[in-house]
């Protein structure tokens, strides 16, 4: 109905916009902003949508909808306010929160548990070294080892078992747990 009067150059008052649009853009707002902003704020967001659309209203390209238009323009209010809000509006942005579960302490620790696998396992001899990352790092069957390197699964398995055992009381020298 207004998408056709506005077609036709008719009058149609801002009033009858903002009566039309208001509950569709409140609506835009919290499917957006996933309830990240305060009342106020999103009554502001939508009354500078009007505002901005009234101002503009002449450039507007009358074969659109209003209704695309208008959440257009506040969908770019709110990448504003949220910049302003210093909230991060993208959701590739998102896929860092990961970090924020875990705890800085807990990353440092298993970095440094890893920096002493990565030492002790200079220590061993090269086949002991080969068996425990084809095993742990790339993810290898013990027969599979066995195999690759022409040896018994029973001397694969006594290997793992001595380099984790050897890993384990290091790790415990320096205060850090490792389960078998």
């Amino acid at each position: 109905m207004y998408d056709e009067r506005l077609k036709k150059d008719e009058d149609i008052t801002l009033e009858d916009i903002i009566n039309k649009y208001s509950k569709y853009l409140h609506t835009v707002i919290l499917n957006q902003s996933g309830n990240k902003l305060q009342t106020e704020d999103i009554e502001e967001i939508i009354a500078d949508t009007f505002f901005i659309f009234w101002k503009n209203r002449e450039k507007f390209d009358k074969t659109r909808e209003i209704k695309f238009y208008l959440s257009g323009i506040t969908k770019n209010l709110m990448k504003e306010r949220f910049r302003k809000l210093q909230i991060d509006y993208n959701l590739e942005d998102y896929e860092n929160m990961l970090l924020d579960k875990i705890s800085i302490g807990k990353i440092y620790e298993d970095l440094e548990i890893q920096k002493t696998i990565e030492k002790e396992l200079e220590k061993l001899s090269l086949q002991d070294k080969q068996i425990f990352i084809l095993f742990y790092y790339n993810s290898k069957k013990i027969k599979e080892i066995a195999n690759q390197l022409e040896i018994s699964e029973f001397i694969v398995k006594s290997r793992l078992y001595r380099t984790r055992k050897k890993l384990k009381k290091e790790l415990e020298r320096q205060g850090y747990s490792y389960g078998e």
